[in-house]
């Protein structure tokens, strides 16, 4: 876990549509007024609908005055590097400070060559990209005389520097692959991947390359700071950035104390979602960061240092207020489908006993109440399926009537078919129960290894549901098939019911403690 200690920041990401050029406007200047740092567009010049970023760039600047802002980020085939530093250093002049330079190597060959840009390869790409960031450096220092650059991509010969831009303009480059994430760590201000590409379980190993490439060139890796596109729905909890604003916000934690992330920017066009990304979220985020470094654990709170209100944000471990959700023993399906499937609860491992005297912050007990609050939605939604499946089953509602029933319910589709609807959880589960054993229960597992018994439990428990949602398909292909098998159905939901339930209560009862002790990854 890497946490760089840069101050945090808030940004937007907004969609540079022409069709609702003053919407984009009035969002970015929303952006402002909601007290965010930074306003960013994505840049595809070929994109038909898009304004181009960086005349929009330019009004918006000159339509605000605190808020900074850059391209996320510039394509460099289709800008000359010598002429894109000459925009950046004089619109950061023109607007006081307050650009930076998101910069990418460029994607969408067909659509760059369309636009008359070169054509070029990955590692040509890449070469290029590298080629652009010492021309732009070179254009911005007004101690040199000219910039001369013979690259296998790019050229200069004698072009003369200036203007110096007003500020250090930060270069952010976006990069995924290995070669680009050390490049990133040679040259790079910034390191600015989009979650969309880069999911969080992939940040860890993408900041590890960054930072032996910036020690390899005698860089400090905490020079770079990281940024990260990032998109989510505030409603029901149920994975990465979907839930109420304070889910968001111990997510964002994390990101920033366990992977070091500095700055947040949110795609979103609904200035609703920019508000509470800007009020929900961002304060909760900065609270949760800076409790967490400041790091009182061992000592006792003290009453006349109300400032730093530790009696909120130190809670004893006799008092972890978290409570895993209790299994109640009912069953539904038989002892011998149990037996069939392996199932066998009662051999089940138990980890460590807490440390009574260990004291935690408020975001590890955030943290683990996180797991809590993801399965409720399973639960919830579990509860849905089954109330769908026995109206049906049971005769007593037709599908239309089944529709409106739904349709009070918060789902994320509209299909609103029984068969559908179910596949559609077995989904949600299945994508939950990968997310944990590609990167929580691993991390658990490497930071205490006496979590051993109870993950590889855990997970084989995981390959067991897969195989039961497994049957839930199949018995809903048959019941489109044969409506009269829908008994089928019942039975195979049941058996989904009893093993996921179960499943839930255990991994509440061993991992609630450890994720607030260790984190999610």
């Amino acid at each position: 876990m890497t946490d760089y200690g840069h101050d945090l920041e808030f940004g937007s990401f907004i969609t540079p549509l022409a069709d609702g050029h003053e919407t984009v406007v009035a969002l970015a200047q929303l952006t402002e007024r909601l007290g965010l740092d930074l306003v960013t567009f994505q840049d595809h010049p070929y994109q038909a609908r898009f304004l181009d970023t960086w005349t929009l760039l330019s009004v918006v600047a000159t339509r605000t005055t605190s808020v900074r802002v850059s391209p996320n980020v510039a394509n460099l085939q289709l800008r000359p590097p010598a002429v894109l530093a000459k925009a950046a250093a004089s619109l950061d002049l023109l607007s006081g400070g307050r650009v930076e330079l998101g910069l990418g190597a460029g994607a969408f060959g067909d659509a760059v060559a369309g636009y008359g840009g070169p054509r070029l390869g990955s590692g040509q790409a890449v070469t290029a990209l590298a080629e652009g960031i010492e021309i732009i450096r070179g254009i911005w220092d007004t101690t040199r005389r000219s910039v001369r650059v013979e690259g296998d991509v790019h050229h200069v010969s004698g072009a003369h520097p200036g203007p110096a831009p007003a500020h250090d303009i930060g270069i952010w480059v976006g990069a995924y692959k290995p070669r680009m994430l050390a490049l990133t760590g040679r040259l790079g201000d910034g390191w600015l991947p989009s979650a969309g590409y880069l999911p969080p379980d992939g940040l860890a190993d993408a900041n590890a390359r960054i930072d032996e490439a910036a020690q390899a060139a005698g860089r400090d890796p905490r020079a770079i700071r990281r940024l990260y596109n990032i998109s989510g729905r505030f409603g029901s909890a149920g994975g990465f950035l979907a839930g109420p604003a304070e889910v968001w916000a111990e997510q964002l934690a994390d990101l920033a104390l366990g992977e070091g992330i500095g700055t947040f920017i949110v795609a979103a066009d609904d200035p609703d979602d920019l508000r509470r990304f800007a009020g929900e979220v961002a304060p909760v985020v900065r609270e949760l960061v800076d409790d967490e470094r400041r790091g009182v654990r061992a000592a006792a709170p003290e009453p006349e240092r109300e400032s730093v209100n530790l009696v909120e944000t130190v809670v004893p471990a006799s008092a972890f207020d978290v409570a895993p959700t209790p299994d109640d023993g009912r069953r539904l399906s038989d002892a011998a489908t149990f037996r069939e499937l392996g199932w066998d609860e009662s051999t089940r491992p138990t980890g460590p006993a807490p440390d009574p005297d260990r004291r935690y912050t408020r975001h590890e007990v955030a943290t683990g109440q996180h797991l809590v609050d993801v399965h409720d939605h399973l639960r919830q939604e579990l509860a849905q399926v089954r109330n769908i499946v026995d109206q049906v089953a049971g005769g007593s509602v037709d599908p239309g009537v089944a529709r409106s029933a739904i349709n009070e319910m918060t789902l994320r589709q509209n299909n609103w078919t029984m068969s559908t609807y179910c596949q559609s959880y077995c989904r949600v589960v299945t994508t939950h129960h990968t997310l944990e054993d590609q990167s929580m229960l691993p991390h658990l597992k490497a930071r205490d290894p006496r979590l051993a018994g109870v993950v590889d439990r855990l997970e084989a428990e995981h390959h067991v549901i897969h195989e039961v949602l497994e049957r839930v398909d199949a018995a809903l292909v048959g019941f489109v098939a044969d409506p009269q098998s829908r008994q089928n159905v019942v039975v195979a939901v049941d058996l989904l019911t009893d093993v996921l339930l179960s499943h839930l209560s255990y991994e509440e009862r061993e991992l609630v403690e450890p994720l607030g002790r260790l984190g999610m990854y």
